[in-house]
């Protein structure tokens, strides 16, 4: 069975499930209550609070116990409840300037594990992953609009994640990975400069779910000043990106410039209201990546069948 997962470093995402914070609470005994997993004899619980970001992700076993409730959500969505160890194909991604140092390195994170046995929502799973297809983010969301970009001469691809955003370049559809990289201004670093001004000017301690609120304009319960502060540092983050974006010689008022990605989502607005993008294009679906890895795992699979 094909497996998409996009492990992102705020969330992780699927095709069928809703996205799920990347945190874990590990225990040597059963907790009460929450999305609780058992794996090896422990108990691994969802959690709001993140893991702190890994430019690496192999580096200890908690983004595999987070793979294994995507897993799990994934097979229950399908009803997919064979006897014996399903086998599982994973079709995951990682940012386009991390992508040439790591992708072989998170391949092998999934594999050689052999039959894998966990329990998840009292039903008892086990998995074989076989084969592990790895992409870089950003042009793995292009795809999902291709049909829009295969035209154009030239499209730049945004992508703005947790900690990351990424960039790439597409010339008629193809991805110019000599115009590619990620840089450190995801949405945590955001998150993280609106809680030290919130503390400092109000004396709160905002979490990052009413920060969210507040910039979706949705009802935050909080105060019209701590409203005020949230919006102007996202402004001033949306200008800083894309001014660093410019100082890299990246042309943002011609061409089709395209925002993906939840911080895309989260920050459209600000997006809207600067003057430094002439026409930014949405990709709404924060599943994007995840969708992309997909439809790219499916065409080297018929591109295998045919022989190329």
């Amino acid at each position: 069975m094909l497996i998409s997962i996009d492990h992102g470093n705020k969330q992780v995402k699927t095709i069928h499930h809703a996205p799920f914070t990347s945190g874990l609470v590990c225990s040597e005994v059963q907790p009460f209550g929450g999305e609780t997993l058992t794996y090896q004899g422990r108990y691994y619980t969802l959690t709001d609070q993140r893991i702190p970001y890994r430019r690496d992700k192999t580096e200890d076993e908690r983004f595999f116990v987070l793979t294994l409730f995507a897993i799990a959500y994934e097979l229950e969505a399908a009803s997919f409840y064979g006897a014996g160890p399903v086998r599982v194909q994973l079709a995951v991604g990682l940012p386009p300037a991390h992508y040439g140092a790591q992708q072989k390195r998170f391949a092998e994170y999934f594999l050689n594990r052999g039959t894998v046995s966990f329990a998840l929502h009292d039903r008892q799973y086990e998995i074989l992953i076989d084969e592990v297809s790895c992409y870089p983010q950003s042009y793995a969301a292009a795809i999902t609009v291709f049909q829009t970009l295969q035209n154009s001469p030239r499209a730049l691809i945004i992508d703005i994640g947790g900690f990351t955003a990424d960039y790439l370049l597409l010339r008629n559809g193809e991805g110019d990975l000599s115009v590619c990289d990620s840089l450190e201004n995801g949405v945590i670093l955001l998150y993280n400069r609106i809680k030290s001004r919130v503390a400092a000017e109000q004396d709160l301690l905002l979490d990052e779910a009413e920060i969210d609120a507040i910039l979706l304009g949705r009802d935050s319960g909080q105060p019209d000043a701590v409203s005020q502060i949230v919006r102007q540092q996202a402004q001033e983050f949306v200008s800083d990106l894309l001014s660093s974006l410019r100082e890299r010689m990246l042309e943002l008022k011609s061409g089709k410039v395209i925002f993906t990605g939840g911080g895309a989502v989260l920050l459209r607005q600000q997006i809207e209201a600067s003057d430094k993008v002439r026409e930014p294009v949405f990709i709404e679906d924060i599943a994007a990546n995840v969708k992309g890895y997909q439809l790219l795992y499916q065409a080297e699979r018929i591109g295998r069948h045919n022989g190329y």
